[in-house]
C-alpha cells in the first residue's frame, strides 16, 4: 500500500468528485490517516469506489474524448491492485504489445515496425481503428478474461465495482453498463487484457498472414500480399464481432507501401517508403519515420496558445521560454528517437515556428514594427531557449 501511494503521488493528478486533492492529503488530512483508513476499509470488506468524474478533452478531429477521474482513495486502492495482479498477466500478454506494460514503450512499438518492413518483405498495411474501444469494452465478457487467471473473489469484486462504479457529470450520476474509463489506474490494464484475446488468438492461427503491432487500441498489420492484407482483415471483423467491438471504416484504411505516396500515420509518426542512394549507386526504398501532419500541427498549436495571450505581454522572454522549454524538450525526446535522419528536417520548421511567435511577442511587448534578426537570435540563445530538432541551431541550445 505504501509503495501505491508513492506512485499516485508521483503520477500527482486532480481531485475526483469529491474535491479532496494530493496536495490536501499530504499538508492537511494526513497520508497515515488515509492508507490506515484505506487499508481497514479493505480489510473490513466495506470499502466503496465513488463514482468518476467526467472530464471531456478535445481530440484532434474536433470530437471530446471522455476521461473518467477517479478520487484519490480510488487511485490508492487501483494501484495497489494492479502491482499485485499486472505481474500475473505479463506472464500471458504477447509480444505484439506495446501499450502501457513494464519496460514497453512507444518506442518499442515504432521500432518492431521499421525493422519488420526493412528486414522482411511488407508491402501491405491494415491500419485499423476501433470505434470508442474504451467505452465499449463489455463488463461481462471483460470479468470472464480475468477470471481465468484471478480466483480471488475480493480482488474480482473490486474490479468490478470499478467498472460499475459511473460517473458524474454536469452534477447528474450516470450508471456505466458497459465499457472501462480512460483515465483509472487500473483501465489500461484492463484493456490488455481484452485486447489480448485478439494477440492470442493472431499468434496461434493467423500469424502466417502478417506481423501484429498493437500498442492499446492502436494496432496495425504488416503484410506482404493484398490477398494476405484482405484475409486479415476479414479476421479482425470477426474476432472484433466476438469481442463486441466494431472497426471504424471510415478511419481504417489499407496502404500499399510500395506505390502508395500517402503512408499511414502510427503513434504521431507517419510511416512512408522513400528512396535512398546504396553503395554502387543502387537505389533501396525503406521506411522513414517522422513527425506526422496531425503531431505538427499539434505542436505549432501549443507553441501559439503559450505565446498569443495578451495578458502575457507583462512576461519577459526568459519566463516566456521556461513555459516552452518544458513542452520542446519532451517534443525532441519523442521524436528524434526512432529515425532523426528524416525528422530533423521536419522538425527545424517547428523550431523556426517558436522563433517566429517569440519574435511576435518581443515585437508585442517592446511596440515595434520588426526585431533585428540578428540581435533578437543573440538574446534567444542567451535566454536558453532549446531546440526541437537535435541539429545544432544557430539561436537554441541544446
Amino acid at each position: 500500500m505504501r509503495e501505491a501511494w508513492r506512485r499516485v503521488k508521483a503520477n500527482k493528478g486532480s481531485s475526483g468528485i469529491d474535491g479532496i486533492s494530493l496536495d490536501h492529503i499530504v499538508k492537511d488530512y494526513g497520508e497515515e490517516r488515509l492508507l490506515q483508513e484505506t487499508i481497514d476499509l479493505l480489510k473490513s470488506g466495506i470499502y466503496q469506489p465513488q463514482p468518476v468524474r467526467r472530464h471531456e478533452i478535445p481530440k484532434p478531429d474536433g470530437k471530446m474524448r471522455p476521461l473518467g477521474i477517479p478520487t484519490v482513495q480510488d487511485r490508492l486502492v487501483q494501484t495497489a491492485t494492479k502491482i499485485v495482479v499486472e505481474s500475473i498477466f505479463e506472464a500471458d500478454f504477447r509480444e505484439c504489445s506495446f501499450g502501457f506494460r513494464p519496460k514497453r514503450s512507444m518506442h518499442g512499438a515504432l521500432q518492431r515496425i521499421r525493422k519488420t518492413v526493412n528486414e522482411g518483405s511488407v508491402y501491405w498495411v491494415v491500419d485499423v481503428d476501433i470505434t470508442g474501444y474504451f467505452d465499449n469494452i463489455p463488463h461481462d465478457k471483460l470479468m470472464a478474461l480475468v477470471e481465468q487467471r484471478i480466483s480471488d473473489r475480493r480482488i474480482l469484486k473490486l474490479i468490478r465495482k470499478w467498472l460499475e462504479a459511473g460517473y458524474i457529470k454536469d452534477n447528474q450520476f450516470h450508471v456505466t453498463e458497459i465499457g472501462s474509463p480512460q483515465g483509472g489506474v487500473i483501465s489500461p490494464l484492463l484493456a490488455n487484457i481484452y485486447l489480448n484475446y485478439l494477440d492470442t488468438i493472431w499468434e496461434r492461427k493467423f500469424s502466417h498472414l502478417g506481423t501484429l503491432v498493437r500498442f492499446a487500441d492502436d494496432l496495425v498489420l504488416l503484410c506482404n500480399r493484398k490477398e494476405q492484407s484482405l484475409e486479415a482483415i476479414d479476421v479482425l471483423k470477426a474476432v472484433f464481432a466476438k469481442l463486441e467491438l466494431t472497426m471504424n471504416t471510415k478511419k481504417s484504411k489499407l496502404v500499399n507501401l510500395w506505390i502508395d505516396k500517402k503512408g499511414f500515420d502510427f503513434l504521431g509518426y507517419h510511416h512512408r517508403r522513400l528512396p535512398i542512394l546504396r553503395k554502387g549507386g543502387r537505389v533501396a526504398h525503406i521506411l522513414r519515420s517522422f513527425p506526422s501532419k496531425k503531431a505538427r500541427e499539434k505542436m505549432r498549436t501549443q507553441v501559439k496558445e503559450v505565446t498569443a495571450r495578451r495578458n502575457r505581454l507583462m512576461w519577459s522572454l526568459n519566463d516566456m521560454v521556461k513555459v516552452l522549454n518544458p513542452k520542446i524538450q519532451g517534443w525532441r525526446n519523442y521524436y528524434t528517437a526512432i529515425d532523426p535522419g528524416v525528422s530533423n528536417g521536419f522538425l527545424r520548421k517547428i523550431d523556426w515556428y517558436i522563433h517566429k511567435r517569440l519574435a511576435l511577442f518581443w515585437n508585442k511587448k517592446h511596440k515595434r514594427r520588426k526585431s533585428w534578426h540578428m540581435d533578437f537570435n543573440r538574446t534567444l540563445s542567451l535566454s536558453g531557449l532549446k531546440s526541437v530538432a537535435s541539429w545544432t541551431s544557430t539561436y537554441c541550445t541544446r
